[in-house]
């Protein structure tokens, strides 16, 4: 223990960075205090949720040498880290509770696989999370009420040649209830490795590195999935951040200890994943209320902008309270890697606010709000995927946000559509100021069928949009056939941070025919996913009485592909919707603004 403790002290001035919080930040933490530690101190239900550690290994294999003393002190000094992070950030000395024995020691749950080495991979977390749970079962531990942290004995270390290689699960994932993460163990992570700059070593993924540089990654990539089993998602430092160090939910985890050999400033907590780790009952000392489900309702909302800014404001109000609300401005490309955040608290009548101007030049973004609850739960996914809005930003760093606009101006008409009162529904009609939103809104709420068919048409404009027309035959894999909107209470054609007027839903595997008696010369458009449905990935074609005139790529979420096809000569046009080979689990197609010409 005197040999542990002199390691921690030497390693924990090293996240101690040197300037001082930003007033503003400070003055967020106080007033979240003020809403979040009086909720926990009324009818208080004080309890530690303990941090279950497995040591898993294949049958074939012993466990790495030292590994209970190594694990022992890499735990703890991943907790000092949380620990001097949140009281740096005004939170007080919160972080996550470890199982100890009567020695002092981090409690080590031993489990042995069922195969040998050569079963297993990384894609194998969830058969070794298996095969752990039954083994916290005979020691009455439910793990999947539980966090844990798995340490795999999949790598592979050789001390003579100084090389490294894994096929270790290295992923995480959790709530405020529960969560896992997958990690590795091997014999030279340790502590007492972190500062040092030789030997050089082969690492099988990042190359010739120091030995303290490997331990850095590693011990680092620890702390950082433990986050995401805490719920944390990625996010990238702004600025202002970046002169302190490199947030531990970026690529903070490669950067853990970079200050001790100088070479770098090391690892951060950002605020905005403190501000979420205040409430998680490892965090809190206190179970109340954390298996009750969140509710929240975010109104007034308002999205400006300002130079190079993007300002939000709003009321947000829910159950359990809220008391802090976090924003990631998340560009396009790199998943949400390269999130940044902004953070805000409700004043007493729920009024929160806050802006950035560290957005990306050049590119789309997605804005996500998340209303953080006293008792760490997050409100459903149903909630949540309301409130999130596209955005793009010009090469000059000029930001715009009139999809948001559109889609906040729309919203009170979606909610009176819902609803179904007529006269709600009227009313609202009359507060949709801008001419795209007066077109959509009038689709929306006309909810007759089209009854010409293409073949049949007998007007004189040249091009017409296809869905003023009635197909033939139409099918679709989820839900039912719908024009110009989504068969969901969102309603509105979002695809990619644009929001379309007219459109065919069409939820692979989906099929639209249409008879055209050869009256027509081109049609174009585009094709994209519906906002929301960022898993699903569709391929979409266009076939001429039976022939393929045109066929995409896979679509993905995060794109819209343009078409432009010749059909003279055609007598049947059918559009298809196909399911890819990930299935058709959240395969909402889209047919955006399809027009034809003659």
């Amino acid at each position: 223990m005197k040999k542990l403790f002199l390691i921690l002290m030497l390693l924990a001035p090293a996240f101690n960075a040197p300037a001082a919080e930003p007033v503003k930040e400070q003055e967020l933490v106080i007033a979240a205090r003020k809403i979040l530690d009086p909720w926990h101190e009324s009818q208080p239900e004080q309890g530690d949720r303990l941090l279950q550690v497995v040591c898993w290994t294949p049958s074939d294999r012993e466990f790495p040498a030292r590994y209970e003393q190594r694990l022992d002190q890499i735990m703890k000094h991943i907790q000092l880290f949380y620990e001097t992070e949140m009281e740096r950030h005004g939170f007080g000395n919160r972080t996550f509770n470890l199982h100890l024995n009567r020695e002092g020691n981090v409690v080590l749950h031993i489990v042995k696989g069922l195969h040998p080495t050569s079963h297993y991979e990384k894609s194998s977390g969830g058969e070794i999370r298996e095969e752990c749970l039954v083994e916290l079962k005979k020691q009455d531990i439910d793990g999947d009420k539980e966090t844990m942290v798995i340490f795999c004995n999949l790598a592979d270390w050789n001390e003579k040649t100084l090389t490294f290689t894994h096929n270790s699960p290295y992923y995480a994932g959790g709530s405020n209830k529960s969560g896992t993460a997958w990690q590795l163990d091997s014999p030279e992570l340790a502590i007492e490795n972190i500062k040092l700059k030789q030997p050089m070593i082969q690492d099988g993924e990042y190359g010739r590195i120091s030995i303290g540089k490997h331990n850095s990654i590693f011990i680092g990539g620890i702390a950082h999935e433990m986050g995401h089993g805490f719920g944390l998602p990625h996010c990238a430092p702004r600025p202002d951040e970046q002169v302190r160090g490199t947030p531990l939910m970026g690529s903070g985890n490669r950067t853990y200890g970079d200050e001790i050999r100088g070479e770098g400033r090391g690892t951060i907590l950002s605020l905005a994943h403190a501000m979420r780790l205040a409430s998680h009952p490892q965090f809190t000392r206190s179970v109340k209320g954390y298996l009750d489900s969140a509710s929240v309702t975010v109104s007034n909302l308002s999205v400006e902008t300002a130079g190079k800014a993007i300002q939000v404001s709003g009321t947000v109000k829910g159950e359990p309270p809220v008391y802090g609300v976090v924003a990631y401005f998340d560009p396009e490309g790199g998943g949400d890697y390269n999130s940044t955040t902004a953070t805000a608290v409700p004043d007493s009548n729920g009024h929160f606010e806050f802006q950035t101007s560290a957005l990306a030049p050049g590119k789309r973004g997605q804005l996500r709000i998340v209303p953080l609850h006293c008792n760490g739960a997050l409100a459903d996914s149903g909630s949540l995927s309301k409130l999130k809005y596209s955005y793009e930003v010009s090469a000059q760093g000029i930001p715009d946000v009139s999809t948001i606009q559109l889609r906040l101006e729309l919203t009170p008409l979606l909610e009176a559509i819902a609803s179904g009162k007529s006269s709600e529904i009227h009313r609202q009609l009359k507060f949709i100021k801008s001419e795209k939103g007066q077109r959509i809104a009038k689709r929306l709420v006309d909810m007759s069928e089209p009854t010409e068919i293409l073949g049949d048409y007998s007007g004189r404009q040249s091009e017409m949009g296809l869905t003023s027309f009635k197909p033939t035959s139409v099918s679709v894999g989820w839900r039912k056939p719908t024009l110009n909107r989504i068969p969901d209470p969102a309603m509105l054609l979002e695809s990619n941070g644009e929001i379309f007027e007219t459109g065919l839903y069409a939820h692979a595997p989906a099929r639209h025919e249409y008879a055209l008696n050869k009256a027509w010369k081109t049609i174009k458009g585009k094709v994209g996913i519906a906002a929301g449905h960022d898993s699903g990935t569709v391929a979409f074609e266009i076939q001429g009485d039976g022939r393929t005139l045109w066929q995409s790529k896979t679509v993905t979420s995060s794109e819209l592909i343009s078409f432009d096809v010749n059909i003279e000569g055609v007598s049947q046009l059918i559009l298809l919707t196909h399911a890819t080979d990930d299935g058709a689990s959240n395969d909402w197609g889209l047919w955006l603004e399809p027009k034809l010409s003659r």
